[in-house]
């Protein structure tokens, strides 16, 4: 059921057709709007069917506040706490009207309250300034860890500063569209990277087979090349072995792919060290890869971690990350390092985005325009990765959502044009690898487009260089041509068990010696624990 809450919060809230007035008379609107943000919904009281919520909305006469009702359909109920419309069973607080309110930091004050150095909690009390947004509570209120966004963090990453930013290793704009290098936009590559979420298994190593299939070459003569952000379960090691050999970049989806979302946007250091760390560790055991270029992860459900998650990369030296996305803008966005602050709003996460500086790249997600006729169409929300632009229903939707996008990147600042997708979508129809397919020959019929891995734009942008340079450019040469034969042709297809997943046998193909047990978080190796 939890995979399913993102589209129910989106397809099941149905605005209430006819609001009896009799529960609105005698609220004081101002009173119940007081200090609350405007995005969250609440109950007026808790009897009836659960169905039914509020939110502040200022657009009524001379701005004033307004309750905007708000109802599930029908055998749905409201969930106050995490926001959105559930099966009714699976809602456990129809008795509360609203989420828990949270004390706040006294941040702003006319007058200083606290010596220097020092901020001032909810109730007056004065602490340390160090210790506000630590991950643990200190004031008594615990008002100190409730003001820790981007935007809010007494110790959040400074400001982009250019003259305290230089390539190669940091890279910043204010707004985010800035291109490395000052080059003329008509002289940088336009980069396209397509991505693939989830296990490589039977079910789409065919798919990536016909897509990077050693006949597409990229302007410099190499072939194209993709990134897969490889999960654990269910996952043909020796497959992965053999799109490392062919010079594609494997990085991290997580160890358990655990289906709450909550579990990542909440995770702690540890979670994400076992997770990330962990996944890479199995990945670099049993797919053999010893060359060290596991660096980058994609958090599942895109729910980023926060601090947590970027502090642990820091440590661990994953060098970037792939699970911000930035919301739909006239101009993309070019990847950025998060030395300093984020160039533009926590667009969904969970709004759990890093707010203190962190040595790791972000190879944000740029939204995708999915209008079908942009000159015409109203304006519609982005979608991030092309399996949820949930109006594509035809190849030939598909191909004009290529184009266009290609155009948006193209024609202003020329940011990498990102194209995620989960395989399965793909494979759902015949058209959809065929349109992809069409699109990427039409586009390597250019001299000024590059199909590249992640690793590979980073390298362009710690050294930028234009188009007429780029055939000798000597990071890209690196995984040019693909040398040996396949490790193994027939891969061991180990059945193993674990204790952390009782009752399953599930088995792993790999090139290597079958462990003892099936690789889990406690015993990635699977060489076997003790309790």
């Amino acid at each position: 059921m939890a995979r399913w809450w993102p589209i129910l919060s989106v397809l099941l809230l149905c605005c209430a057709a006819a609001q009896s007035q009799d529960k609105l008379e005698g609220v004081d609107v101002e009173e119940v709007c007081a200090d609350r943000p405007a995005d969250e919904y609440f109950r007026l009281d808790t009897e009836g069917d659960c169905r039914e919520v509020y939110r502040c909305d200022s657009a009524g006469e001379d701005g004033t506040n307004r309750l905007a009702p708000i109802r599930c359909a029908g055998g749905l109920a409201f969930d106050v706490e995490r926001q959105l419309c559930d099966w009714k069973s699976n809602v456990k607080n129809c008795d509360v009207a609203a989420k828990p309110r949270k004390a706040k930091p006294n941040l702003k004050t006319d007058e200083p309250i606290c010596p220097d150095g020092k901020l001032s909690c909810g109730d007056g009390e004065c602490l340390d300034k160090e210790l506000f947004c630590n991950g643990k509570p200190d004031c008594k209120d615990e008002s100190d860890e409730n003001a820790c966004s981007v935007d809010e963090d007494p110790n959040r990453a400074p400001e982009c500063d250019p003259t305290q930013c230089a390539l190669p290793d940091c890279f910043c704009s204010a707004d985010g569209t800035r291109i490395p290098g000052g080059i003329e936009p008509q002289q940088v590559p336009q980069m396209i990277t397509i991505t693939f979420n989830g296990a490589v298994n039977v079910d789409n190593i065919d798919l990536y087979e016909d897509i990077f299939n050693g006949q597409r070459q990229n302007p410099n003569g190499c072939s194209i090349k993709g990134t897969f952000f490889v999960s654990h379960k269910y996952t043909n090691y020796s497959a992965v072995q053999d799109l490392h050999r062919r010079g594609h970049e494997i990085s991290v989806f997580s160890l358990t792919h655990k289906d709450d979302p909550n579990y990542w946007s909440g995770g702690s250091y540890d979670d994400w060290l076992a997770e990330m760390a962990g996944s890479r560790l199995i990945v670099e055991r049993f797919a053999n890869i010893t060359d060290g270029s596991i660096i980058g992860m994609r958090a599942p459900y895109l729910r980023v971690g926060g601090n947590k998650q970027f502090e642990m990369m820091a440590d661990q030296f994953f060098v970037y990350d792939a699970s911000i996305t930035a919301s739909l803008g006239r101009v993309p966005i070019w990847p950025y390092t998060l030395y300093f602050r984020m160039p533009h709003k926590c667009n969904g996460n969970a709004h759990n985005c890093p707010s203190r500086s962190h040595p790791v790249w972000e190879m944000v997600m740029n939204e995708l325009d999915r209008r079908d006729d942009p000159t015409f169409d109203e304006s519609l929300p982005g979608c991030h990765m092309v399996d949820s632009c949930s109006n594509v229903a035809s190849g030939e939707q598909f191909a004009r959502l290529l184009r266009h996008n290609f155009n948006r990147h193209y024609n202003s600042n020329r940011a990498p044009l990102g194209l995620h997708f989960h395989a399965s979508w793909l494979k759902s129809k015949k058209e959809y690898r065929d349109e992809l397919i069409k699109f990427i020959e039409e586009m390597l019929g250019r001299n000024d487009v590059f199909f590249v891995t992640n690793l590979q734009v980073i390298q362009w942008m710690q050294n930028p260089t234009e188009l007429n340079s780029l055939r000798d450019f000597q990071e890209w040469k690196e995984k040019c041509d693909v040398k040996g034969q396949p490790y193994c042709s027939l891969p061991n297809a180990c059945p193993l068990t674990t204790r952390e997943l009782p009752g399953e046998t599930l088995r792993l193909f790999t090139c290597m010696e079958c462990p003892n047990n099936y690789p889990w978080i406690l015993d990635p190796t699977g060489d076997g624990f003790s309790v």
